[in-house]
């Protein structure tokens, strides 16, 4: 079955090129031109990835980005203007997985889209026996299962989110560069600014310093990167 992919933009060019490209590649689509529309379609046909822009008529893509995070973990690539910073950093921090920035390259895109469903059809693959990775605090990664877990509190992570705190606690007591980083939990070489790295390990921060405060063992070294101290 081939994934789904919503499109939610209000500019027929751009969701005209995504359209055909996407459904060349072996996607089916479905478009949205503002984001009253695409809350509906995101509840109606259950997309496995969202591409959504944040200039939008009515609601705009970061209340749309919010309520969806609400009730859905559904992965989100936002699209948004060069000039944008302060929206991007504000997209990232409500829980977006990724963006781009228009004009962009289609290629560049499909290779994001695609390593996005990767990353999900391997968390939802029978995995191996359990492999539990732990922390200060009560803190446990099932690998396989993909649940993050303080005492008997269950944390709920984005795929992005659960993927740095495995990285960052299989290389305990490593330092890893954000760049790193980028490339292993993105999974594609991403040549952007690196405060995406940022912003995720700022979300991952807070909701384990939410469950305990002795949980959230993630240093960050200055200049360089993150590294988990256990």
């Amino acid at each position: 079955m081939s994934a789904r992919i919503l499109v939610v933009d209000d500019e027929p060019s751009v969701t005209d090129l995504l359209a055909y490209n996407l459904r060349k590649t072996g996607y089916e689509v479905f478009i949205a031109a503002d984001g009253s529309e695409a809350l509906r379609l995101a509840r109606q046909s259950n997309p496995d990835l969202i591409l959504l822009d944040l200039m939008l008529p009515g609601v705009d893509g970061l209340e749309v980005c919010r309520e969806l995070r609400k009730t859905s973990a559904v992965p989100v690539i936002m699209v948004t203007a060069l000039g944008e910073e302060i929206d991007r950093v504000v997209g990232l921090e409500l829980g977006a997985d990724d963006y781009v920035c228009k004009p962009f390259s289609v290629r560049e895109l499909l290779a994001r889209i695609k390593s996005v469903l990767r990353r999900v059809k391997s968390e939802n693959s029978p995995g191996e026996p359990a492999t539990i990775l732990s922390g200060k605090g009560g803190l446990q990664l099932n690998v396989e299962s993909r649940v993050v877990s303080v005492g008997e509190t269950t944390l709920k992570l984005s795929r992005l989110e659960f993927d740095l705190l495995n990285l960052l606690i299989s290389n305990a007591r490593r330092v890893l560069t954000r760049e790193r980083l980028l490339e292993q939990a993105w999974g594609y070489d991403f040549t952007g600014d690196t405060r995406a790295v940022d912003s995720a390990i700022k979300r991952l921060r807070a909701k384990l310093r939410q469950a305990s405060p002795e949980a959230d063992s993630i240093e960050a070294v200055r200049g360089i990167g993150y590294r988990f101290n256990p």
